[in-house]
Order: C-alpha cells, then sequence, then structure tokens
C-alpha cells in the first residue's frame, strides 16, 4: 500500500519507518528542510532503540522516503497519517493548530479518495473538526479516521511491529477495511484490531495513559507513607502485583513521571472534562502529587548536609524522562536541577543519551561528564533520577573513592538495601528506610 505520514517526530518516524517494514510505499512529510535532508541520508533524528536498523534497511530499498511537500505526500498515498504535534497550552488544552492548519491545506489539494487518520494524541471530537475542515474546500470523497498510538519510548519498535491491539475510530466501512488491511501484518498472533466510534476512540488513548500515570501515582503516594510507617516499598510493591486484578507493571515508586505522554495527557483530559462541566477530581490529585514528587528527594538532600546546599558538587547520574530515551520532556532530573542551582549548588551530570538536549536547554548552567564515574570526583553526593541499565551493577569502590561524603541519594530504588549498606555508603531512597552511615 501507499501510505503518506505528515509530521517526522517521534510517532510519525516509528510509524514510517514501521509500515515501510511491512512492504509498503512510504513517504514521510515534513516542513523542516534541514532534517529530511538529513534523514535522506540515514540520520536518525531521535534516539529510539532498533530504529536505526529498520530506517536504514528500508531506505536502501526504496520503501522509506522523506519530502518537505505535502502535495507529494497527498499524491503519493491512498492512507494519509497525521502525526503532528498537539502541545500543551498554557490552560492544560491540547494545541490543535498544527493539526487543522494540515487539514485545511489536505482540503485545498486532494483530488481522490484519500483515509485521513488522525495519529495524534487529540482530545474528543478532533477527527469531526479534521473533518469539517477538510470538507470546507475538498473537491472529493474523503473518511477521516482516529487511530491513536500506544507506543513506549525505549520500546516504540516492538511495540508498533507487535502491538497488543490496534484501535480503529471509524464510522466509515471502506475506511475501516483499508485499515484492517494494512494492520493485517502486524496483528497474524491474533492480537485484536478493535473498531469503535471515533470519539471513543479518541478517549480510549486519554483513559489508557491517565490511568497508567494514577498506578504510579498511587504508588508514590504509597512509598512516601512507607517512610512515615517504617514500612518497605518493595515489599508492598511485590505482595499488590502478585494479584492479577492489579498486576506487577507500573508498581516501582520514585520520583514521578515525565515525558511527552502522561504529563500532557492528563491535563487535557483534565481541561477537556472542565470545558463539558465534569471536574475529574482524581486527575486533579494525579498532577498534584506528581508534581511535588519530582523534588521529594529535596528535602532528604538538604537535612544531610544542614540545610546548606550553597557550594556543594552533585554527581547526578540520568538526565532522562526514563531509561533507552533521550526525551528530557518534563522530565524529573530538570525539577531536581533546578532546585539545586537556585540553593548554590553545582553540577556535574552524565546520561548515556539526553545530555545533548539537556546542554541545549541549560547551556553551561551544569557541567557534563563523558563517563559515570567521571562525574563523581570531588563530588559531595551522587543522585540518580533516571533507571539506566549500566547504573544498577556500578563499581562501589570507585564510587567511594571519587566521592567526598559516601552518600547516594537514589530517586528510582535502583539498588538493594543490604548492597549498599555492605558497601558502607549512605542511602537514601524512596519508600524504604534510610541508610546513615
Amino acid at each position: 500500500m501507499k501510505i503518506s505520514v505528515i509530521g517526522t517526530g517521534y510517532v510519525g518516524l516509528v510509524t514510517g519507518t514501521c509500515l515501510a517494514e511491512t512492504g509498503n510505499e512510504v513517504i514521510c512529510v515534513d516542513i523542516d528542510e534541514q532534517k529530511v535532508q538529513r534523514m535522506r541520508k540515514g540520520e536518525v533524528p531521535i534516539y529510539e532503540p532498533h530504529l536505526d536498523i529498520l530506517f536504514e534497511r528500508n531506505i536502501k530499498a526504496g520503501r522509506l522516503k522523506f519530502s518537505t511537500s505535502l502535495s507529494e505526500g497527498l499524491d503519493h498515498g491512498e492512507i494519509i497519517f497525521l502525526a503532528l504535534p498537539t502541545p500543551e497550552n498554557g490552560d492544560g488544552a491540547a494545541d490543535l493548530s498544527y493539526v487543522l492548519g494540515v487539514a485545511e491545506e489536505i482540503g485545498n489539494l486532494i483530488t481522490d479518495y484519500k483515509v485521513i487518520v488522525d495519529k495524534s494524541t487529540v482530545p474528543v471530537g478532533t477527527a469531526d473538526k479534521v473533518k469539517k475542515v477538510i470538507a470546507e474546500s475538498a473537491k472529493c470523497e474523503f473518511d477521516v479516521v482516529s487511530n491513536p498510538e500506544f507506543l513506549r519510548e525505549g520500546f516504540a519498535v516492538d511495540d508498533f511491529l507487535k502491538p497488543e491491539r490496534i484501535i480503529i475510530g471509524s464510522s466509515s466501512e471502506k475506511a475501516t477495511e483499508l485499515m484492517k488491511k494494512l494492520y493485517k501484518p502486524f496483528v497474524r498472533s491474533g492480537n485484536p484490531i478493535i473498531v469503535m466510534d471515533e470519539r471513543s476512540a479518541e478517549l480510549t488513548k486519554y483513559a489508557a495513559n491517565s490511568f497508567l500515570a494514577a498506578k504510579i501515582t498511587f504508588m508514590n503516594e504509597i512509598a512516601n507513607y512507607c517512610e512515615k510507617v517504617g514500612a518497605d516499598v518493595d515489599q508492598v510493591r511485590k505482595g499488590m502485583g502478585t494479584d492479577s486484578r492489579i498486576g506487577k507493571r507500573f508498581l516501582f515508586p520514585g520520583i514521578g513521571y515525565g515525558g511527552s505522554c502522561f504529563p500532557k495527557d492528563v491535563k487535557a483530559l483534565q481541561k477537556a472534562g472542565r470545558e463539558k462541566g465534569y471536574d475529574f477530581k482524581m486527575l486533579d490529585a494525579i498532577i498534584k502529587v506528581n508534581k511535588n514528587q519530582k523534588t521529594i528527594l529535596l528535602p532528604k538532600i538538604r537535612e544531610y548536609f544542614n540545610n546548606d546546599l550553597k557550594g556543594k558538587t552533585f554527581a547526578l547520574w540520568g538526565l532522562s524522562f526514563k531509561p533507552e530515551t533521550d526525551d528530557i520532556r518534563e522530565a524529573p532530573s530538570l525539577a531536581i536541577i533546578d532546585h539545586l542551582l537556585i540553593e548554590g549548588a553545582k553540577i556535574n551530570a552524565y546520561d548515556p543519551e539526553a545530555m545533548t538536549n539537556v546542554e541545549r536547554l541549560l547551556g553551561n548552567k551544569i557541567n557534563f561528564g563523558s563517563s559515570m564515574y567521571d562525574v563523581l570526583q570531588d563530588a559531595d553526593a551522587l543522585i540518580i533520577c533516571t533507571e539506566w541499565s549500566i547504573f544498577r551493577t556500578p563499581d562501589f569502590r570507585r564510587i567511594k573513592d571519587r566521592l567526598i561524603n559516601n552518600v547516594i541519594f537514589d530517586g528510582r530504588n535502583v539498588y538493594d538495601l543490604q548492597d549498599v549498606e555492605k558497601e558502607g555508603i549512605s542511602y537514601f531512597s524512596i519508600g524504604r528506610k534510610d541508610i546513615k552511615l
């Protein structure tokens, strides 16, 4: 099939590349000329495990191409994916200007039947708005479909190629059959293609992400309470997770969630509810708790240093909002960095992938190291913000040799308490007893 993907951000690039991998002819369209030129040369503009291999293979095979011309993309594709930004407005609502702006252009340009697919995360009713905008100037038939993505950063390629389910929101039998044909190679193991109306499909994405954010937030609340009563959140988590009604995933406490999806989607659903006269009280609490959780380590750090952080140097491991990505949007590390800088501290940071993005944001406000051990030299303490695999089995002797104080503040509970205690290191984590040596 001939497919066009408008927008080459995280979702668009993964979508286009993975669709090309199953033999489709794909054109990805973006207005950034320099970015398009780099992609034509085989350069992947984002970090996502395994994407580079598929990207290069499909470019060489001629199945994956790039253009700055929307007209070229529309001429090529029978199915047109809109993978455009829907950033948060100042009031929390999703900004649809990119989606509706391209929809207007599509209406002026299409000359034969197309299936227009909303792949971006959009509020309920967006498909109707897109349809209305296109219909104002279109001279041919078209259909608008909602097809939300459920891609986890760090696992996006696997998630696309082996989806747990595919949601198709469509009121058109013709469009639905084309979408089923497109996705058939991805569900050979029997996972479902679920067809529903457009509005239900749009809400499914928001509901799913908000529920997962709720699980994380609840576990963080339990972790905070564990510290008050002397319980161990790791034991509580294991006891909860073996209940099949709850499950083991998304029960790991820490310093809050971040990224491009959970924060934005929870706020967008909250705002959408208010616009319809419905107050999502649970979402209000999720947002408040998560904001506070991002800096939950700071009181422990202040107490250890007698409320005087001025002139102290902190080594910081992990800048991305989660492992296996270079995405720093809403990353808890940034909240911690902001507070430490305000209090006069210095920061030496290391992350396997995200340092370039943080340097673009903060410039020379913090220092960056060439390795995880490099940033420890003469630092007063180590702070862990992201649970990258390389941080899980460190050489504790090298940590102790380089730090001025043998102390770790761990926002992701990376280490077992007994292991750290044996190493003679003071250790402060989330929802577990503090080790003060």
